[in-house]
């Protein structure tokens, strides 16, 4: 054979080799990433606030090839995520939940342990909002809302709530014990600062309920965070118990107003159901989430304020206004007890639930 066709055939075969060596290669990373990509199963309570956490959370995780969020909604069933895990048939990663819900679920070791150490600098964050099993990602509040376009004068608080005399119309209230029973107290002339020490009390349980009983048969209940707007814009009520972030989502299009007098603020937390499977990286989800340019970017999408404060000088003047957090909005209101409604949260809700089902 000639050494010239020798030359060329030696050189197509190394290049032939070389190509699927390469193929291989380019094989085994794909498959490398599949395997680092994990879906998650994430579980909000819906509406704007889900809308919210698509923008912030969601898209930019799956944009940087971390896996796809399949993202669901749910009312705060917490039965739910308990039977999930006693039956170690844990199908959700992630889960939205309120202080009291994650406080009772660490005590009952319904969620993952999460290493506060993965979050980052602890005094980044507002007080109380990183725990050993969940992770406060924004702070809220349930607010008295009102449709202007529907009554005569501005209601002032609680008190107007409950006065159906001067204020005719159906009022919305959560179906639940818990900020009804606050505001049912607020409304009898307690104030904020001394809602949970009369509640904490057998008279001041009884006082709140006889309260509720006034105002009874003009109450429409809601149970999803997107029914109040949806309430008040319709005249179905006047005015309704809300969450600040909802009205503040709608109020481009509608006459919705807030008052914060009164209101009870919050953190939602993230936590993981005990047995999820994919636990490790539904923890460096939580991380993400919590970063400040996710969190302004939260902010931006839905009136709340962020739990890292770093994102606090990421946000402007006008979007800082409707966060229950700055100074003139929060004076007036209460912080949600956790410890009250860990301890006491079972035996109320029973109440409450026989109380209106009369």
């Amino acid at each position: 054979m000639p050494i010239a066709y020798q030359h060329c055939s030696w050189r197509k075969e190394h290049m032939l080799k070389s190509l699927k060596f390469t193929a291989i290669t380019l094989g085994l990373m794909c498959a490398a990433q599949a395997m680092a990509a994990t879906d998650l199963t994430v579980i909000s309570f819906g509406g704007a606030n889900k809308a919210a956490q698509e923008k912030a959370f969601y898209a930019p995780w799956e944009k940087a090839g971390n896996g796809k969020i399949i993202a669901g909604e749910y009312n705060g069933e917490m039965a739910k995520v308990k039977t999930m895990v006693d039956t170690k048939s844990v199908s959700w990663d992630l889960v939205e939940v309120e202080s009291p819900e994650l406080a009772r679920g660490c005590d009952e070791d319904m969620f993952e342990e999460l290493d506060p150490k993965l979050l980052g600098n602890a005094a980044d964050y507002v007080p109380g909002a990183i725990t050993t099993c969940g992770a406060g990602f924004f702070v809220w509040s349930t607010v008295l809302a009102y449709n202007a376009d529907k009554v005569a004068t501005a209601p002032n608080g609680w008190a107007d709530f409950w006065d159906t005399k001067k204020f005719p119309g159906k009022r919305g209230l959560r179906k639940g014990a818990k900020y009804t029973l606050e505001f049912a107290l607020m409304a009898d002339g307690v104030a904020p600062k001394d809602v949970y020490k009369v509640l904490a009390s057998k008279d001041g349980q009884d006082r709140a309920f006889k309260k509720l009983d006034e105002l009874k048969p003009n109450i429409q209940w809601w149970e999803a965070g997107a029914q109040p707007p949806q309430y008040l814009a319709s005249g179905d009520v006047v005015m309704s118990s809300a969450y600040n972030g909802r009205i503040a989502a709608v109020q481009k299009e509608s006459n919705l107003k807030v008052v914060w007098t009164g209101g009870v603020y919050d953190f939602d937390a993230w936590a993981i159901p005990k047995g999820s499977k994919n636990a490790e990286a539904a923890k460096k989800f939580i991380a993400f989430m919590l970063s400040p340019e996710q969190q302004k970017t939260y902010s931006q999408n839905i009136a709340y304020g962020p739990a890292n404060t770093q994102a606090v000088k990421l946000l402007d003047k006008e979007t800082l206004q409707n966060m229950p957090t700055t100074p003139e909005n929060i004076k007036d209101q209460v912080q949600m007890n956790v410890a009250f409604w860990t301890d006491n949260g079972e035996s109320l809700e029973q109440r409450f639930t026989a109380w209106a089902a009369k």
